[in-house]
């Protein structure tokens, strides 16, 4: 076992910054006072939300109160879909969303069903692209709501929000989109990208587990989707997690202001590691788009290798990764994104996804790319049937195929 560790699993989770933390700190000790209250107390807790809530509304471009604080990205987009088809149930029950959504959209969509919802789930290309023609041709005069996330999370392609909200805005149909993983990721204008609807997480962006958001364009009325209190103005009952808030505006303002620097860099680091892994190993292919890709994710299949034996031997060498998306992992079951975009199982199941985080260096690129290689270079030669075909050619295509 080795004592290095690299983390490369930033799509699942990400380290809190220590500024994130020390912003977090007086709301657990000096600043304690409930939000709700009247007393002097609760004033600093007050003031943390304003603040937080004008920190949201900058970087998204929107008004302060069209930003709504919650538990998780996934309780977000639960509130979005199931409140939207709540909301307009007198005007329609069909819903456009895409099959490699996170499952808590496409989980919540299948609940819907349960219920009498009409669900259209888009298919993508091979790149994991869902084609702006295609949604708009399924639209029908029983359309509520459009959702389609702006990156994905196992492949990182992302999605053509502006067109999709331009065809959303010209039908008059709510559009939603799952932002969880491009929030300050990339650059993010609800205005111009025609968003009525965005989730997003703390966690994503070096801020604590256990708080979202969900940015409301002004005129959509949403039902409460919690009972019980009048916070989040009557929207979303129960004490506000101000500490949580207050670390999830301030990860979200650092990687807002080093956003530029951080995309450029993550992007080099990026391109390294999928250069040196198509370049070196063998029946390898990049899964997702190579230019509508977050600059920090890459996703791999390995022809003839195991992507939990892979993960297991990875950690072994001090290296932190994972098989699909962290909500899935563990699961015999084909990633749906994978299967989504036309990869066989045994490729789907030899895949893997790193991703790199603000504090990643080339240095552990490289030593993840060595003994990536070797550890993918072990197991094909366990493989007979790799070992045939590497004795029949020695031509192995390099541009995102699978092999010759």
């Amino acid at each position: 076992m080795s004592d290095r560790m690299i983390y490369l699993d930033n799509a699942a989770t990400t380290r809190v910054r220590e500024e994130v933390a020390d912003a977090m700190l007086p709301y657990f000790t000096k600043e304690f006072g409930n939000a709700s209250t009247l007393y002097y107390l609760a004033d600093g807790a007050k003031n943390a939300l304003h603040a937080a809530r004008d920190t949201m509304a900058k970087i998204l471009g929107c008004e302060s109160e069209e930003i709504y604080f919650t538990g998780c990205g996934t309780e977000s987009d639960n509130w979005a879909i199931q409140g939207t088809a709540e909301a307009l149930c007198d005007k329609g029950n069909h819903i456009i969303t895409t099959k490699i959504e996170h499952h808590a959209v496409l989980h919540t969509c299948q609940w819907l069903e349960r219920h009498g919802a009409e669900v259209t789930y888009l298919d993508v290309d091979e790149a994991g692209m869902v084609r702006p023609a295609a949604l708009e041709a399924a639209i029908r005069p029983n359309t509520i709501l459009i959702s389609v996330m702006f990156a994905n999370n196992e492949i990182g392609t992302m999605e053509p929000v502006r067109q999709i909200g331009e065809i959303a805005r010209r039908h008059g149909i709510l559009f939603h989109t799952d932002a969880v993983q491009a929030f300050c990721q990339v650059p993010i204008s609800v205005r111009e990208l025609h968003i009525d609807m965005l989730s997003a997480s703390a966690h994503k962006l070096n801020g604590p587990k256990g708080v979202g958001l969900l940015y409301v364009r002004k005129g959509v009325e949403l039902p409460s989707f919690m009972h019980g209190g009048g916070q989040e103005k009557g929207k979303r009952a129960g004490t506000e997690n101000v500490a949580g808030i207050a670390g999830f505006a301030k990860a979200a303002a650092l990687a807002y202001e080093e956003m530029q620097q951080r995309m450029e860099r993550e992007t080099e680091l990026r391109d390294h590691l999928i250069d040196r892994v198509l370049r070196e190993i063998p029946f390898s292919r990049l899964n997702g788009s190579w230019r509508n890709r977050l600059p920090g994710n890459t996703n791999f299949s390995f022809q003839f290798a195991d992507g939990e034996t892979m993960l297991v031997m990875l950690d072994m060498e001090g290296i932190c990764a994972a098989a699909g998306s962290a909500c899935t992992t563990g699961q015999s079951a084909p990633s749906h994104v994978l299967s989504a975009i036309g990869l066989p199982d045994e490729l789907s199941r030899g895949s893997l996804r790193l991703t790199l985080g603000y504090e990643t260096t080339k240095d552990e690129i490289d030593y993840t790319a060595d003994r990536l290689k070797e550890i993918v270079e072990k197991l094909q030669t366990m493989s007979p049937a790799c070992e045939r075909i590497r004795g029949q050619s020695r031509s192995f295509c390099r541009n995102g195929g699978i092999y010759k």
